[in-house]
């Protein structure tokens, strides 16, 4: 059998159509920052030295959340577990470390006390009190981002706009510095919808320096996993348990608000 010559030449295997990209399926996101001149999130809580992590883990954020909706300790955080959460950090915060003096009572001083205040009452009356020094670690200058997806994304918007309860950066002693500024944004990944923060003007526009986020979240870089202590087991009695995270460090920046001042005549 004969070949029809048709007249065309054969197609190189070069000139073939190339393979469309896929792109990733965009995903909503709730974004919002925490920003304070000082911060602590806490690992874990030794009796003389409370250390803190680099930037929230997912129990901070999670909390944050809840004291937003108004819950208390004792009632369900079931949804807000369910949620995925990215952490990212936008600048390297500094270490300060903090000492304090505190009074404790040796077990025998005292026989099956109701509470602390009376322990320390009676091993004061039977000057039996001793004086420990702890130290409790804190972060300077913390600029974070925060990235949710999954659950209520506007009633938790909503939340953050008009908190229940009065939100710290770990403790009392460390206010925030700026609205949480939610928005609801589209992205393919929780890295990509970090770029849509808008830093408050005094800050500027930061780069992304490290994404932590659940275990297999596509990051936009390469990522190394860790082990950390911050899957709520009982936030009640203050029990965790082992969460895995990845950790990259992709090249990204965050854009900051406009003042409203700026450009004006």
């Amino acid at each position: 059998m004969f070949q029809r010559d048709t007249g065309r030449l054969p197609r190189s295997p070069l000139s073939q159509p190339k393979p469309q990209a896929v792109c990733a399926p965009m995903r909503e996101y709730l974004i919002f920052q925490l920003v304070a001149a000082i911060g602590a999130m806490g690992e874990f809580g030794g009796h003389d030295r409370r250390g803190t992590l680099s930037l929230p883990g997912r129990s901070a954020v999670i909390g944050t959340l809840g004291a937003a909706l108004g819950r208390r300790r004792d009632q369900p955080f079931a949804d807000l577990e369910q949620l995925d959460i990215a952490v990212a950090s936008f600048g390297r915060s500094a270490p300060l470390r903090d000492y304090h003096t505190v009074q404790t009572v040796p077990s025998a001083a005292v026989k099956a006390p109701q509470s602390r205040p009376e322990a320390l009452r009676e091993a004061a009356g039977n000057d039996k009190l001793n004086t420990t020094l702890t130290s409790r670690d804190y972060r300077c200058d913390c600029v974070f981002g925060v990235a949710v997806s999954g659950g209520d994304l506007p009633g938790l918007a909503r939340a953050l706009q008009r908190p229940a309860f009065q939100v710290y950066l770990g403790r009392k002693s460390c206010p925030l510095s700026a609205p949480f500024d939610p928005r609801i944004v589209a992205a393919d990944n929780p890295a990509r919808a970090l770029t849509q923060l808008r830093l408050p003007p005094w800050i500027g526009a930061r780069q992304m320096i490290e994404i932590v986020a659940d275990e297999g979240t596509d990051l936009d870089a390469p990522a190394r996993q860790e082990t950390r202590h911050d899957r709520a087991i009982d936030r009640g009695l203050w029990h965790f348990g082992k969460g895995r995270y990845s950790v990259a460090h992709p090249e990204v920046n965050a854009a900051m608000v406009q003042d409203p001042g700026e450009g004006a005549p």
